[in-house]
């Protein structure tokens, strides 16, 4: 199953004691969580509630929800990747501290699984979806690899941005 390992960063599977540390890493920044598919969370509690539903979703075997951090600090969790199959189809999502944003890290990861489903040998799609308004995430998808496919009306809620599903833009790479 996928592990990101690049120059630069490592991953493992989250666990529910890293909930204090991407709670403050990313998901208490409202900044990070506009494009997001889940409300701010409150407290750390909230998170660990959301990494003891990751780590069962991940039992079941078809998802792979990663921690990202710097080599330099591999116990400090800084992101999630998280990678979700479905027969021939990779589909990913991530999510990067704010004071991480720029350095071209997310990039570095998105660009390690491209390169780890393309020698997967049932994978034969790599795709995203981002917020139409999310150019950033979108410049990711494309340095990475990822071809623009067009625009899923009404794809997805993003609570903290509005009330109705909002136009996601797909990416994806094929082989």
């Amino acid at each position: 199953m996928i592990a990101l390992q690049t120059a630069r960063l490592t991953s493992r599977p989250v666990r529910v004691t890293d909930a204090a540390a991407l709670f403050s890493a990313y998901a208490s920044d409202c900044l990070v969580a506009r494009h997001m598919t889940w409300r701010v969370p409150r407290d750390v509690s909230e998170t660990e509630r959301y990494l003891v539903a990751m780590e069962a979703l991940m039992a079941q075997g078809n998802r792979r929800v990663l921690a990202l951090a710097e080599q330099t600090a591999p116990d400090k969790p800084i992101g999630v990747f998280d990678a979700r199959f479905d027969q021939h189809r990779m589909e990913v999502g991530y999510v990067l501290g704010r004071a991480y944003w720029g350095r071209g890290l997310m990039t570095e990861a998105l660009s390690a699984a491209v390169a780890w489903a393309r020698t997967t040998p049932h994978l034969h799609r790599l795709w995203a979806v981002c917020d139409v308004d999310n150019p950033a995430s979108a410049r990711v998808m494309e340095k990475s690899g990822l071809v623009f496919e067009g625009v899923l009306r009404r794809w997805a809620m993003h609570p903290n941005i509005s009330d109705v599903p909002r136009d996601c833009a797909c990416y994806a790479a094929t082989w």
